[in-house]
């Protein structure tokens, strides 16, 4: 018996591993990171229980659930093709209004990220 055979995670050297297909549009790590530091956030604060993530041909998407049975209350949009006019990053409500849109994923974010702030 040969150890693949065994323990069908193992990988050997020579052969290829799958990868995902290269026509898919992706969250990079960075972008991720901001997204699901904003999540932990607001699962924390208690507003959203569950997200799904959709990767396509023409963008990526993450969705946020306030109960998993619903429909997404957010969509976080990543479409390289706007990225030129309108900004690669979108925020859009359940309603299917856009929140906020452009070119840089942390100003898109900060419209549903709700930091408390002292009044004085």
């Amino acid at each position: 018996m040969d150890i693949g055979e065994i323990d069908p995670s193992a990988w050997r050297g020579g052969e290829a591993r799958a990868s995902a297909p290269a026509n898919e549009v992706r969250f990079s790590r960075r972008e991720l990171d901001r997204i699901l530091g904003l999540y932990g956030r607001m699962v924390a604060a208690g507003e959203w229980r569950d997200y799904a993530i959709d990767f396509l041909k023409d963008r990526a998407v993450f969705s946020v659930f306030r109960r998993a049975s619903e429909i997404p209350i957010y969509r976080i949009e990543k479409n390289p093709k706007l990225a030129r006019r309108q900004g690669a990053y979108s925020v859009i409500s359940a309603t299917g209004h856009i929140l906020r849109r452009g070119q840089e994923i942390d100003r898109v974010l900060s419209v549903l990220d709700r930091t408390l702030k002292v009044v004085g």
